[in-house]
């Protein structure tokens, strides 16, 4: 058995962060199957590329993503080469939401 560690836990604590926010998942779904330039990133989202800066800022401030100078452009891509498995095995995994306590806009379950 491995012993989970400080610095596993923060690991996952950043990616739970990043999974937290839609525009961001989308983005580091995005890159599991290419690097992309910001503006592609954008446009595939249909967000702002003010957003696109300051959610790319979170992800490369969480370790997740690299940026790549490529003249006076950048390009970004994931940082580890087993995030893009990983996250394809999280799409697979099923949650059960009980429906007497979560709905739509609220969840009460305790």
């Amino acid at each position: 058995m491995t012993t989970v560690t400080m610095s596993h836990t923060e690991a996952l604590a950043r990616l739970g962060h990043a999974l937290s926010d839609q525009t961001r998942a989308s983005i580091l779904l995005a890159l599991r199957e290419a690097p992309a330039y910001p503006s592609d990133l954008a446009d595939a989202l249909g967000v702002s590329r003010q957003v696109m800066s300051n959610q790319l800022a979170c992800l490369r401030g969480c370790g997740l993503v690299t940026a790549e100078r490529e003249g006076r452009h950048s390009w970004y891509r994931l940082a580890d080469p087993h995030l893009a498995p990983a996250l394809s095995h999280l799409l697979r995994v099923v949650l059960f939401v009980d429906p007497t306590c979560c709905g739509p806009d609220e969840c009460t379950c305790t």
